[in-house]
């Protein structure tokens, strides 16, 4: 289908749902007009391969309750990973879980759909109307909002809204006049599924308006148990529960009870309800759902969270805790950019996602269940994406405390991990072991080196250099004996060496700053380890063998799942030392051939199946990639080499390509908020090209004016004077006044309050920033 405006749309949706909401005296709008969270635009990104969902959430919550649309088996499910995609035309229910923007997926869980008439066991075929309790939907009887999300059912006559607590998720159905009210509840269905994804599952029934039940899967994160509880605003007036099980080896003995309406309580591996509740006579049935890490008596707990059936005071409560955190940004641009802008800084704060009950106690890689003690666990470190720019956004517009709740969360899962180091990429507390690195470490030395405290700086030191000498873990045996990854004996090994390589950089920083000058000078000198694997005759970082050569034959341009590279080419990874950019001018010859060789990457004919194959490779200008992470800071490095006007001109054209205001507004996979960090940091005018450095670089402003409420209290304000599109490069650049010949920014700049005015105009100011003195930081000095 042709993908139109999003904001036609939610104007039309407004019109047709201001009927349904007016008799329950709801605003057709929470949020108020020109709030941050009215800018919102959630389906940015639902549509592509963005792979966002458009339910209701709250800041970093951990309900994440939206519509799923396709369920397919794990080998098609990509353009699914979300659960939502804008393209299809059908709804399959609602579920509680779902990842942000991920490149691979698992959750859906606790799938709810309400229906009238005929009870349909399965959920049909998108293509077969009425073949199931699947629904069609349509999207001008359909609009969301931050916190917020409803949507007509056609085909089961049922207007569903949906609004979420941290821990709950809340619907509201209203069906027509006389219509039994009807629920399937299936725990069968699953993001990323397969035929044994289902390890094991429980429905109980507690009482007429209360089930609780449990789910146990192997899918990304394997062994992982979610428990939930389901409260009523009504007593169920009939119930049938069904283990949908075929040829069932052993069966065991058969309970109380002859029939699926007997039954209080079913387990296995294929379980669903159908559940009736009368005809309600004002139409309304309301469904309270909560989920726990650890037990069904936990979520019964967790329910207390929500109290009472005010749908509409819970979506106010929403609303509000939106506009509180994107209120730490005051933007002021024209729209579409300003939309553009707060949907951006939405999509950074989904995660990491709380994942611990109310009385504190949460499950860990160990699979085991611990006490949280003067901290909030979270989950969900998409880290291989987000410590580039999510989390050294977050420390400018989060709380300390959440900021130190997620490094907490680090270290506490590193003490329960079984391997006892910190986590790569996890979610509901277990390790999944996708991508490389070990990048908890730069999150949590960019937060110590901003003054970020809260948590254990000995405890956390050490958790990061364990983690850097675990031997097994991706090669790092051979890394510290030869220097490099051979790649003989660990696929991935040119990309492998360079991410270590900036990580131990990042714990000689903290522990440097800490006064521990031994473990500061060991890893400053594994920092320079990327040396190893640049090929200084081709200028390309390489894969070499664990006998010393280059592993051949080379072609820059090639690209496979573990291959040389992670999800990238030698053209993408060879500007990986984001630590030392001046070490890698001096290695391609100097500041003309650094610009040179930048400018070949974004003006290079590339073929178009040269990554076709790659499906993480996305947003392509040239070889620059945009929809994958290992690019991000390509655009920022022409400043290393003097020449920041040419950083201004790509950044102009990233902007106007690789982001809209649209469903497929989003280049490649949002990746849990890093993709949507880039655009915030950028909009603002500068970039932190290397976590730990304390520096953003500096780009180019795409607001008016932004004002930052920071965590310490104070404000900092970024103007740009004659901003427009005429007017796309930096004339001056003042601060609190004063001019400002360097191109970069100090953290404590910013953190010390004022003002950055930036004085655009249409000629590129070839002289500002090109001074060495004026350069960002590197490891190595810049060469004469």
């Amino acid at each position: 289908m042709t993908v139109r405006s999003t904001r036609a749309a939610l104007s039309h949706s407004t019109l047709v749902l201001l009927a349904v909401l007016a008799s329950a005296a709801v605003p057709a709008q929470a949020a108020a007009p020109g709030t941050p969270a009215a800018a919102v635009n959630v389906f940015i990104g639902t549509g592509g391969d963005g792979h966002t969902f458009p339910g209701a959430t709250r800041p970093f919550g951990m309900v994440q309750l939206s519509p799923d649309t396709q369920v397919r088996h794990f080998r098609q499910s990509y353009p699914w990973a979300a659960g939502y995609r804008y393209e299809d035309n059908s709804i399959l229910g609602f579920s509680h879980t779902h990842f942000s923007g991920s490149g691979h997926a698992d959750l859906g869980d606790v799938l709810l759909m309400p229906t009238s008439g005929e009870t349909k066991l399965e959920p049909g075929y998108p293509e077969r109307p009425f073949s199931g309790y699947r629904s069609r939907f349509s999207h001008e009887q359909e609009r969301a909002e931050p916190g917020y999300y409803a949507v007509r059912l056609q085909d089961n006559e049922v207007d569903v809204e949906l609004t979420a607590s941290e821990r709950v998720g809340l619907h509201r159905y209203r069906f027509r006049k006389d219509a039994t009210a009807k629920l399937i509840l299936d725990l069968r269905s699953s993001i990323y599924d397969y035929g044994s994804k289902n390890l094991w599952s429980r429905l109980r029934v507690r009482d007429a308006t209360t089930l609780t039940g449990m789910r146990e899967t192997r899918g990304w994160a394997p062994g992982r148990q979610l428990y939930f509880a389901v409260k009523f605003s009504r007593p169920m007036s009939a119930r049938q529960l069904h283990n949908r099980e075929e040829a069932i080896e052993y069966r065991g003995f058969a309970p109380p009870g002859k029939t699926p309406a007997d039954k209080v309580l079913v387990e296995g591996k294929a379980l669903m309800a159908a559940l009736e509740f009368g005809a309600p006579p004002d139409g309304t049935l309301l469904v309270k759902v909560a989920l726990s890490p650890v037990s069904e008596d936990n979520a019964l707990a967790n329910l207390d969270e929500m109290p009472g059936w005010d749908f509409d005071a819970q979506r106010l409560a929403a609303s509000h805790a939106w506009n509180e955190a994107l209120s730490s940004v005051k933007a002021e641009a024209p729209e579409p950019m300003r939309t553009m802008f707060y949907t951006a800084l939405y999509h950074s704060m989904l995660a990491p996602s709380l994942f611990m009950d109310r009385d504190g106690r949460y499950r860990g890689p160990d699979n085991a269940v611990h006490q949280a003690k003067g901290f909030n666990f979270h989950s969900t470190f998409s880290l291989w994406d987000t410590y580039r720019a999510l989390h050294p956004l977050l420390t400018l517009v989060a709380p300390e405390k959440r900021n130190a709740d997620f490094v907490n969360s680090l270290i506490a899962a590193r003490e329960h991990s079984p391997y006892g180091i910190l986590p790569v990429w996890s979610f509901h507390g277990l390790e999944t072991w996708c991508m490389i690195g070990y990048h908890a470490v730069p999150v949590i030395a960019d937060a110590y080196m901003k003054g970020i405290r809260g948590f254990d700086a000995d405890k956390a030191l050490a958790a990061m250099t364990a983690s850097a000498e675990y031997g097994p873990y991706g090669g790092l045996e051979h890394y510290m004996k030869l220097g490099y990854v051979p790649i003989d004996r660990e696929p991935e090994a040119a990309s492998k060496t360079v991410e270590y390589a900036f990580d131990d950089w990042t714990i000689a920083r903290m522990a440097e700053k800490m006064g521990k000058k031994d473990i500061a000078a060991n890893y400053y000198k594994r920092a320079q380890n990327y040396r190893n694997v640049f090929d200084r005759e081709t200028g390309f970082i390489r894969a070499r063998k664990s006998t010393g050569e280059f592993r051949t034959p080379f072609n820059p341009v090639q690209s496979n799942y573990g291959s040389d590279y992670t999800e990238g080419s030698a053209w993408q990874y060879s500007w990986y030392m984001p630590h030392d950019n001046a070490g890698l001018i001096a290695m391609l010859g100097g500041d003309a051939a650094m610009v040179a060789k930048i400018d070949q990457v974004f003006d290079a004919k590339v073929e178009d199946n040269a990554y076709a194959h790659m499906e993480d490779i996305a947003g392509l200008i040239g070889h620059y990639a945009h929809g994958n992470e290992p690019s991000h800071h390509v655009a920022y490095l022409y400043n290393y080499a003097g020449a920041p006007w040419r950083t201004q001109e790509r950044l102009s054209h990233i902007m106007a390509t690789q982001y809209h205001n649209r469903p497929d507004g989003l280049s490649g996979n949002d990746d849990l908020g890093q993709m949507s960090a880039w655009f915030a940091f950028t909009a603002l005018g500068f970039y932190p090209v290397a976590p730990g450095s304390n520096e953003y670089v500096i780009g180019r402003p795409f607001l008016e004016r932004a004002q930052l409420s920071l965590p310490n209290g104070k404000r900092f304000t970024v103007r740009a004077e004659g901003l427009s599109e005429a007017n796309r490069y930096v004339g001056r650049v003042t601060l609190n006044g004063k001019p400002l010949a360097r191109s970069y920014l100090k953290h404590e700049d910013i953190g010390a309050g004022g003002e950055l005015v930036f004085t655009m105009q249409a000629r590129p100011n070839k002289e500002w920033g090109k001074e060495r003195a004026a350069r960002p930081y590197t490891q190595t000095a810049y060469q004469p």
